[in-house]
């Protein structure tokens, strides 16, 4: 199986890369639709339309589901600068309820360094005709395998 190792060269590259290995390598990813729109230079940016098998007793996005697009996030803007990486721990803070049609979360790297990535996520709620609501923040520290 490929890694992030391969070291794409261009934006689109990467994002092709990341739907090879992040998405469809990853059973959860996969089940959920997480579909990778940027992930290039210490920047990410998912997207995850929202299903009602996706959400809890209230309608919500399911707070697995929030927590899963700020760890993808965190992990994909790590893995543009550190190659191929796992999540060793992250915190998230839920701002508000995440209803709507999709989700959309945003990671950056803070810090990278040779033993640890240090990046933050935001995931946004968002519905067609409405202003975006941010649903929650994280941050995450990354460690590079490599």
């Amino acid at each position: 199986m490929a890694t992030v190792r391969e070291r794409p060269t261009t934006p689109e590259d990467a994002v092709a890369l990341m739907k090879r290995i992040a998405v469809h390598g990853s059973g959860f990813s996969r089940f959920a639709g997480v579909e990778p729109l940027a992930c290039w230079q210490g920047y990410s940016e998912l997207l995850l339309d929202l299903r009602p098998d996706l959400t809890q007793h209230h309608g919500f996005a399911h707070g697995a589901v929030v927590g899963m697009m700020a760890d993808n996030a965190c992990a994909w803007a790590a893995s543009s600068v550190a190659g191929d990486v796992v999540t060793a721990s992250y915190t998230i803070n839920f701002l508000a309820a995440a209803k709507g049609e999709r989700l959309r979360a945003k990671g950056f790297v803070l810090k990278a360094g040779k033993r640890q990535v240090v990046c933050r996520a935001e995931v946004w709620s968002e519905t067609e005709g409405a202003a975006p609501v941010l649903a929650a923040v994280a941050q995450a520290t990354v460690t590079p395998l490599g």
